[in-house]
């Protein structure tokens, strides 16, 4: 077994990367949102570069380190080491995601991102704001990443939550095969689908994968019980083009179950959080569209009978 094998998930266990509570843009009322690891895109833009890759992966933050060493001297493999001024540096060849330097670390400047987690865990964590929740009309939400990459997971913890009484949602990018999406829309009382570009070679070139089964499974999904509320992020330059949402528009018209679009404009924290782990060359600056853009997309969706909001 390789030193990364260990961190293959196994159900009814799954690896989460950040559990955020009091969260008010994933779905109504006051949530408690679950960041599984893994998505199946690979969006030049993407707000949570860390939750790409289904595996856990080192964070490191240089502005609070502490310069005290204690990474340097933990680390087995000799992957974290201070350079000719003093500051500490990874090589991320030789690091086996151990996570002694986070243990060592007092200043949370070394992170590994990607836990281990079961189900009991999660609930535990979820059940300790219910009052909000109930409140609130608000729930759990499953967000990522793609809850869709750890299906049997996601469902896990739907269950988990409905035997609870608890409502929930699920955030997804909607590239999935073999009815994982039916089957988790099945068990959530609300699906959040993002939907990017309509053009075909556009979409590929941007997120790495074909829209057609991103599509395609957002019909099935409108064709369900389960309620749909679009998602948009917005990219000046990408898809904030009359083109584009004249594209959606006319594609959501026919699906009378969709009745909510959410526009959330495009911003760049996911680019430090890329450097921190050291895949800064995977993504690309961007720019929001502008306030004036903004509010023309915003008429053109409702002129067309939709509610809008932006945000979540």
């Amino acid at each position: 077994m390789g030193p990364r094998d260990r961190w293959k998930p196994t159900t009814p266990s799954g690896r989460v990367f950040d559990i955020k509570r009091y969260s008010i843009h994933d779905g109504p009322g006051i949530r408690t949102t679950v960041f599984l690891k893994g998505c199946s895109l690979g969006c030049l833009w993407c707000h949570n570069p860390e939750s790409v890759d289904p595996r856990p992966e080192l964070m490191h933050w240089p502005g609070r380190c502490a310069r005290c060493y204690a990474c340097v001297a933990a680390c087995p493999t000799g992957a974290i080491a201070k350079d000719a001024e003093g500051a500490v540096v990874v090589d991320r060849s030789k690091c086996d995601l151990c996570g002694k330097c986070a243990e060592a670390c007092l200043y949370d400047a070394m992170q590994i991102v990607g836990r281990e987690m079961s189900v009991d865990d999660v609930m535990a964590e979820v059940e300790k704001d219910r009052i909000f929740y109930e409140q609130s009309g608000g729930g759990v939400t499953l967000s990522g990443g793609d809850p869709a990459v750890q299906p049997a997971f996601a469902e896990a913890i739907l269950d988990g939550c409905r035997a609870r009484g608890l409502r929930t949602a699920v955030d997804t990018a909607g590239f999935s095969s073999n009815g994982a999406l039916e089957r988790l829309a099945s068990k959530t009382d609300l699906v959040l689908f993002d939907l990017k570009v309509m053009d075909e070679a556009r979409h590929r070139e941007t997120t790495g994968v074909p829209n057609g089964p991103i599509l395609e499974n957002l019909g099935k999904l409108a064709a369900g019980r389960t309620e749909v509320w679009v998602r948009i992020p917005l990219v000046a330059g990408v898809n904030d083009g009359d083109e584009n949402i004249r594209r959606v528009i006319a594609w959501l018209a026919p699906h009378e179950a969709i009745k909510r679009i959410d526009l959330l404009p495009y911003h760049s924290g996911g680019l430090e959080k890329a450097r921190r782990i050291g895949k800064e060359g995977r993504f690309r600056r961007f720019e929001a569209p502008s306030e004036e853009r903004i509010a023309a997309i915003e008429a053109a969706f409702r002129e067309a009978g939709f509610e809008v909001r932006r945000g979540g």
